[in-house]
């Protein structure tokens, strides 16, 4: 594919928050709450650090051997499982929930990005080995939002079958009266329309869990990059995570660190995630619920198991792999169990990851540097061929509508329509009028104003008179900016927020990720926008 890349800093796409972008800026506001910035520096001061908080690799191997068990494993994701035993080498890791069909764009720029830090830090670093890993948040229980894509504009949801508790545990029964309706539409018939339906038929009919089709279906995308997939469910990960939890029922520790940083951080910006006294989720088959202690009692919430401290120490101890983090502790697990330099998160994610600092201080686990994932537009042939006429630039299109028809207007009908000039020169007469009429009487000084402001309301009435009139003159023009506005940011939204990979899949095949992948620098983060040549 022959394609060129655009690169749109973030804040002027104005689709991210304060906070990121303060971040993203260095803001003397935000240092305090990361470790290591997200550049080349902030790396290198990570990766030295990093050695000092080991973790326990050959259980890390051990479960990873484990995982992959009956799936076709390429020979670089092979090879970087083996180098995962070195105290030299160490992963980029983002996480996702095993959204069905990977749910939105974002799913997949996610882990390009993981993909593509880890191959630049391996040409900085020869020395050292850099790992991408995909953390499958296989814990989640939120099936509302895990259940549901969006194919060519048409919403699908799979509400689980009745399934509770976490979704990468539940079953994938049910899903085939769905994929027969999606493949209908798929096409134009080729290798790409056969090679999509049949990686999506292996990995939903042929894999028990939602968790095992959505490793299947991420290893068929990514496995030739050499990407890692660790599922967290797993009792011989949980095991190396049992003290700071054993901490979390017996003495709630995180509670008052979190709290502190959450009120500094609330100070200036939106605060993300709210901690609660334990952390912990109780997690079984069709179960995921939240643990509180009651008097001397632990207990599940909407059941009937409880606990004593005896009895549920011996339940975290004999089945760790019940026990789940929530969103304020699933960071440091992940970093108990990965030897991470690095994370990927989106906006939101950042966000709540400017929270934890020193919690992971408290518990001294390592803190890696957290980047902010690599957004990306794909723009197509007849929508690079509408903003060319236009005479557009790929930075225009991001701005609000409005004004890119004020500015369009502007450009095309020079400037008659504005009464900029004319209000500027009333404002200079009656300045000389208030002073005349002050001079007389100062009482009079209200009566010019309000007068002014009269004259200044019907100019404004006229010039949007004179906006309309333009406007239907370049009705043809201004409605093509309407059309490609709405096509390019579907539902006034970001692309990867909307659609689905398969849509691109089905265009470009693989070629649509080894080409986004080469649009990324991962060490200059900007708004990555994609457009045939």
């Amino acid at each position: 594919m022959d394609n060129s890349f655009t690169y749109v800093p973030y804040p002027d796409t104005g689709y991210f928050s304060k906070l990121v972008t303060d971040y993203l800026g260095d803001n003397a506001d935000i240092k305090t709450f990361y470790q290591y910035a997200p550049t080349t520096q902030g790396l290198e001061q990570a990766i030295k650090e990093r050695q000092a908080f080991p973790v326990d690799r050959k259980t890390l191997i051990a479960a990873l051997t484990n995982q992959y068990a009956g799936l076709t494993i390429s020979t670089k994701t092979q090879d970087n499982i083996q180098a995962l035993l070195s105290e030299n080498t160490f992963t980029i890791c983002t996480a996702h929930q095993p959204n069905l069909l990977t749910g939105y764009l974002y799913f997949i720029y996610k882990i390009l990005h993981a993909i593509k830090l880890a191959e630049q830090l391996n040409e900085l670093h020869p020395d050292k080995q850099f790992v991408p890993v995909y953390y499958m948040g296989s814990e989640d229980n939120d099936i509302e939002e895990l259940g549901t894509f969006r194919f060519r504009g048409e919403k699908y949801v799979w509400d689980g079958n009745g399934q509770s508790g976490a979704v990468g545990r539940m079953d994938t029964k049910g899903l085939k009266p769905m994929l027969t309706d999606l493949f209908k539409l798929f096409g134009p018939p080729g290798k790409n329309c056969d090679d999509l339906q049949d990686m999506l038929t292996k990995a939903y009919l042929q894999h028990k869990t939602i968790g095992a089709a959505t490793q299947y279906l991420v290893n068929e995308l990514f496995g030739k990059y050499g990407l890692v997939i660790v599922d967290p469910d797993d009792a011989s990960l949980k095991a190396t995570f049992i003290p700071v939890m054993k901490d979390e029922l017996l003495h709630q520790h995180s509670l008052p660190v979190l709290t502190e940083q959450i009120e500094k951080l609330g100070a200036n910006y939106k605060i993300q995630a709210h901690p609660r006294a334990i952390n912990l989720f109780y997690l079984a088959d069709q179960l995921r619920e939240r643990i509180e202690k009651k008097g001397n009692k632990w207990i599940v919430l909407n059941t009937e198991i409880e606990w004593t401290e005896t009895e549920v120490l011996q339940e975290l101890n004999e089945h760790p792999e019940r026990f789940s983090p929530n969103v304020m502790l699933r960071g440091m697990y992940q970093e108990t169990i990965l030897p991470d330099v690095a994370f990927i998160g989106g906006g939101a994610e950042v966000a709540y990851w400017l929270q934890l600092k020193t919690l992971f201080q408290h518990y001294n686990v390592f803190y890696p540097s957290i980047h902010l994932r690599q957004s990306a537009l794909w723009i197509d042939t007849l929508q690079t061929k509408q903003r060319s006429q236009l005479e557009l630039s790929v930075g225009d299109i991001f701005k609000p509508e409005v004004d890119i028809v004020r500015e369009y207007i502007s450009k095309h009908a020079g400037t008659e329509w504005q009464t900029r000039q004319e209000t500027t020169a009333i404002e200079s007469i009656f300045s000389n009028l208030k002073e005349k009429a002050t001079s007389i009487d100062p009482t009079l000084k209200a009566s010019a104003e309000a007068a002014l402001a009269k004259m200044k309301h019907q100019l404004d009435v006229l010039e949007k008179k004179m906006l309309r009139a333009e406007k239907k003159k370049m009705s043809v023009q201004l409605s093509r900016i309407t059309k490609l506005k709405a096509a390019v940011f579907p539902n006034n939204s970001l692309q990867e927020r909307v659609d689905n990979f398969s849509e691109y899949y089905l265009q470009y095949g693989p070629a649509f990720m080894d080409t986004t992948l080469a649009g990324i620098d991962a060490l200059s983060p900007k708004f990555l926008v994609v457009e045939p040549k």
